[in-house]
């Protein structure tokens, strides 16, 4: 069995082509793949040669980590039927391929462990649970406080507000600097920092993924006050001490979705209660890989890009 799918085989150096797929277990489906997105954050960091050490990476990659399709063929043992709609969180099923990510192709295999059904009429924006899955992952379980300032209106960005919003808390404020991503704000409001004079945050996310803010952030928390880290950091991070020391600054790293946060998350979305409407912003099929990744990776107004794959062979 065949597949066509993205493959990263060097930095900066992607595109489309034929790779050999593992044969199937009994605990796996085989699923056709129909949208997937490209994920600015690590997928980022790949293309470009920036990822630090990490389990499992070596070129050449197949990348992507947000797909769905239908499953065309379902194991013995999966629990699940041919024609159902499937979220697909990426794949280790290559023959000749790094499968890290794995989600960018045509068709793949995967554990149905690691699958969630997903009603069709989501469409294009199924692909983007992940995300909102890890959004969720960051504010909720014990002992977490919500959001009150939020540090990037991107994609993560926006999802932890809208989250926010939903749980029924205080609207959070939301900083960017980049004037093309400061639209699309609901029920919350978006600022520069400059146009921001509170210090007594009790809580900042950071969705930026950007390692020189801690000590601008680290002034604007009330004491005792915490900073989440909800992005990926290829740089060291370092900050002044003395302040931290006044605040009793608190620092918490938040890590990617676990299985509860991705069940609790698809409610919401089916619900109505969170909305994935907006975030996608560009679309291109999946031949024109090459072009779709340049533009998601150096385009500040593509906040996600959608790969349709349907209509590859």
């Amino acid at each position: 069995m065949q597949t066509k799918a993205v493959i990263l085989t060097a930095p900066g150096n992607l595109g489309l082509d034929t790779l050999g797929l593992i044969a199937p277990a009994a605990d796996e489906i085989v699923v056709e793949i129909t949208t997937s997105a490209i994920s600015t954050g690590t997928e980022k960091l790949f293309w470009s040669g920036q990822m630090p050490p990490f389990p499992g990476m070596g070129y050449p990659l197949v990348p992507g980590y947000e797909a769905a399709g239908e499953v065309v063929e379902a194991g013995p043992e999966t629990g699940f039927r041919v024609g159902e709609h499937v979220f697909v969180p990426g794949a280790n099923c290559y023959e000749g391929a790094h499968g890290l990510f794995g989600g960018s192709a045509r068709r793949l295999v995967a554990k149905a462990a690691r699958v969630t059904r997903i009603d069709r009429g989501l469409g294009e924006v199924g692909a983007l649970l992940a995300l909102a899955a890890t959004a969720r992952h960051a504010m909720a379980g014990p002992g977490k406080v919500v959001p009150d300032l939020i540090v990037g209106h991107g994609v993560l960005g926006r999802l932890l507000a809208r989250l926010t919003v939903a749980a029924g808390a205080p609207a959070p404020t939301v900083w960017e600097i980049d004037p093309t991503r400061a639209d699309g704000a609901k029920g919350y409001e978006v600022i520069a920092p400059e146009d921001d004079p509170r210090r007594d945050y009790r809580a900042i996310y950071d969705a930026s993924g950007r390692s020189d803010l801690l000590n601008d952030m680290v002034g604007r928390i009330a004491k005792g006050g915490e900073i989440v880290l909800a992005g990926f950091y290829t740089q060291p991070l370092s900050f002044a001490f003395p302040p931290a020391f006044m605040k009793e600054a608190r620092f918490r790293i938040s890590a990617e979705w676990a299985p509860a946060d991705m069940v609790a998350t698809r409610a919401l979305v089916e619900s109505g209660a969170l909305g994935l409407d907006g975030l996608v912003t560009h679309r291109r099929q999946a031949t024109e890989a090459a072009e779709a990744y340049q533009t998601a990776f150096t385009d500040p107004a593509c906040l996600k890009m959608i790969l349709n794959w349907e209509s590859v062979a």
